[in-house]
């Protein structure tokens, strides 16, 4: 007998949803691929993101439906947790933190009423204009392949189905509809799609195609991405969903390029257009069922499991999440400079600081787009600093934007703090109803803020600029004149209560940059937000940077800490199907600190074209003053690997390689140690 109970296991699902598709009609099947009572909703809640919006499910076979719920910065329902954007997470390097993060994300998605959730996030930051770049964790394939499978494993461990997007190639915001992205089959497979490859392999349940071309074919139609490489290759079990509205063109290319539902309604993909589609015998009814198999198992997959839990709505933005949100603002943060030691600020060696700039007292979590979290409560710089110094120090706060009045108020104080950057008019998703978002038309800050720093700074040279923003600022206007600087993103609920901590010492910095800070925007690679194809090259980021010699103002992987520390005794050796490095690394300042340790692997003596090195480990490590530890990282040579088009295969030169080992991508910053895999 068919029936669906709790604790399934993987070949009584498979034999119901193959029950199912025996004994459903035509239209039963094709109600499984796509969401619908959308407008409805949005209507009645005078706004988008206020519940979970449904698609799939069957009551006459008691499958539940998809209940679908946006993220990545929280659960966009109002009154979750908001944590800090994914690129602010990212920064911490921290794996087991994201892991927390998802865990949280899990239990709130549940607690609202949901099955999945439209995260990570993890399309590649090839240019640091891209509007949407806070919703991603950087350049480099490596780093964002490990933040989504960690995401992916503190979401589905509720029993939450995630959903890693936009697959693929989608980092151009204005023209993402129609945009016709080309490259070569190596630029692919080896930088826009690892990460993808992971994420399935760590067992994500859905994929979110994106709204862009790629080789002439819409990512929601593609079957060379969807159904050779994605469900073929990878052998991915899970489904494909669109991305909302626009994401599929056509009925018959949705379908035979292996798009299995169309979100959030029926446009294409409705009974009438399949039918006629099938009897036309442009479509087939085995890609019918397989499209709605998919859904369907994929459903009861989860829905059928045993919860680790229960979900009640207390969970939602409760104190124990607000402090997670806290714990990742904090480690989030990257200090970029800090002569003088200006930084942490002395409580008891200062009597008054002024707080400048239009973000100090402004709640500025991110855009304004679908990763938005409605919440009302937000701990602002100013809110923070003044709830950390209390009476021992006066805080004299200036909304001014006049530099002369500024640059008047800092002769009276002891230090200035400025705090500016970007917000969702600037940077994000675009919305043009609301006039924001989109491709950002420069790297730099606002010629008022340049003006603002270079006055105030004349006047008082304790000055810490902090940058709030989702991507790469330039700063080389007037980075000289200032002392200090810290980059501190948008930090979610807790941000300011994290910034103020980290001024004045209580949280030692840890970050460190996942994208590069050019010096000239001209050397990263060409972007035009208005292009309507473009071709992806081989290189970008840092591995561009390394490649044409360019020297960057902050290389990836950067970051400060008020503390130094020393790597020494760099070793490697390779056992069976791994390398194992190890480092040294000494806290050789006075205070604690958390290190993050990055291992690179060199490839200049590649017989192809290939990086000068590449990032594949990294592990955060906490000393105390003057502690020594011996770190250890193994990879796996498996990712030493190259994509050969001509075999289409993936294969390992017997090349000497480099090791490198350090505190940034830097070269001065890394040992060095040669190796080949026939060592002992």
């Amino acid at each position: 007998m068919h029936e669906i109970k709790k604790g399934m296991t993987k070949e009584e699902i498979e034999s119901y949803v193959n029950f199912i598709l025996e004994n459903m009609n035509l239209e039963e099947k094709t109600a499984q691929m796509s969401g619908y009572g959308f407008f409805k909703n949005i209507i009645m809640d005078r706004g988008v993101g206020k519940r979970v919006y449904e698609a799939a499910g069957s009551e006459k076979y008691k499958i539940p439906p998809l209940k679908f719920i946006d993220g990545p910065r929280g659960v966009v329902i109002p009154g979750s947790t908001c944590f800090p954007v994914s690129m602010a997470r990212a920064a911490s390097w921290d794996i087991k933190l994201e892991h927390k993060i998802g865990d949280v994300i899990g239990k709130e998605v549940r607690a609202h009423g949901g099955n999945l959730f439209a995260a990570p996030c993890i399309n590649l930051l090839r240019h640091p204009a891209w509007g949407r770049a806070q919703e991603t964790y950087g350049e480099d394939p490596f780093l964002l392949g490990e933040f989504g499978m960690a995401l992916i494993r503190g979401v589905q461990k509720h029993n939450v189905m995630a959903t890693a997007k936009h697959f693929a190639a989608n980092s151009i915001e204005k023209t993402r509809y129609k945009i016709n992205v080309k490259m070569d089959e190596r630029t692919f497979r080896e930088i826009y799609l690892p990460h993808f490859k992971h994420c399935v392999e760590e067992g994500c349940a859905t994929i979110m195609s994106a709204y862009n071309k790629i080789r002439g074919k819409y990512c929601g139609q593609n079957d060379y991405l969807l159904r050779e490489i994605l469900k073929k290759d990878w052998n991915f079990r899970g489904f494909v969903h669109s991305d909302w509205m626009f994401g599929v063109k056509d009925t018959v290319g949705g379908i035979t390029g292996g798009l299995d539902v169309e979100m959030p309604r029926a446009k294409y993909f409705k009974y009438k257009k399949i039918q006629k589609a099938l009897q036309e015998g442009k479509i087939s009814e085995v890609m019918i069922d397989e499209a709605a198999g998919r859904v369907m198992r994929t459903i009861l997959q989860y829905v059928t499991r045993e919860d680790p839990q229960e979900y009640d709505k207390s969970l939602i933005g409760c104190l124990e999440h607000h402090n997670v949100a806290l714990e990742a603002a904090e480690k989030s943060m990257v200090l970029l400079k800090n002569e003088r030691n200006i930084l942490p600020l002395n409580v008891g060696k200062i009597s008054t600081v002024l707080i400048l700039g239009k973000y100090a007292n402004v709640k500025n979590t991110g855009d304004h787009g679908s990763s938005n979290v409605a919440v009302k409560k937000v701990v602002t710089p100013l809110k923070g600093i003044h709830d950390y110094v209390g009476n021992d120090i006066k805080i004299v706060y200036d909304k001014t934007k006049d530099p002369k009045r500024a640059k008047n108020k800092a002769k009276e104080v002891d230090a200035v703090i400025i705090i500016i950057g970007l917000n969702h008019k600037d940077e994000g998703e675009m919305i043009k109803v609301f006039g924001t978002g989109g491709d950002r038309d420069k790297l730099s800050l606002h010629d008022e803020d340049i003006v603002l720093i270079k006055e105030v700074v004349k006047e008082n040279n304790n000055c810490v600029v902090v940058l709030i923003g989702g991507s790469a600022i330039t700063m080389e206007e007037w980075k000289e004149d200032v002392p200090s600087i810290l980059m501190a993103w948008y930090s979610g609920v807790e941000g300011g209560n994290a910034l103020a901590k980290i001024l004045f010492g209580d949280i030692n910095p840890s970050g460190k940059l996942p994208f590069t800070i050019p010096k000239d925007p001209k050397h990263l690679p060409f972007f035009d937000k208005n292009t309507d194809e473009i071709e992806y090259g081989y290189y970008h980021g840092y591995t561009l940077f390394d490649k044409r010699g360019y020297e960057p103002a902050f290389p990836f992987g950067y970051g400060l800490s008020y503390t130094t520390y020393h790597y020494s005794n760099l070793n490697v050796e390779v056992k069976e199907d791994k390398l194992i490095a190890s480092v040294d690394v000494k806290n050789t300042g006075k205070v604690t600190g958390t290190e993050v340790v990055q291992l690179y692997i060199g490839l200049e003596n590649s017989n192809i074209d290939r990086p000068i090195k590449l990032l594949k480990g990294f592990k955060r490590i906490q000393l105390q003053p003057n502690e020594l530890k011996n770190v250890t990282l193994e990879i796996l040579i498996k990712n030493l690997a190259w994509y050969n088009p001509e075999s289409k295969s993936w294969e390992i030169e017997k090349i000497d390689y480099y090791l490198f080992i350090g505190p940034s991508s830097k070269k001065e910053d890394l040992l060095s140690i040669q190796f080949n895999l026939n060592i002992k």
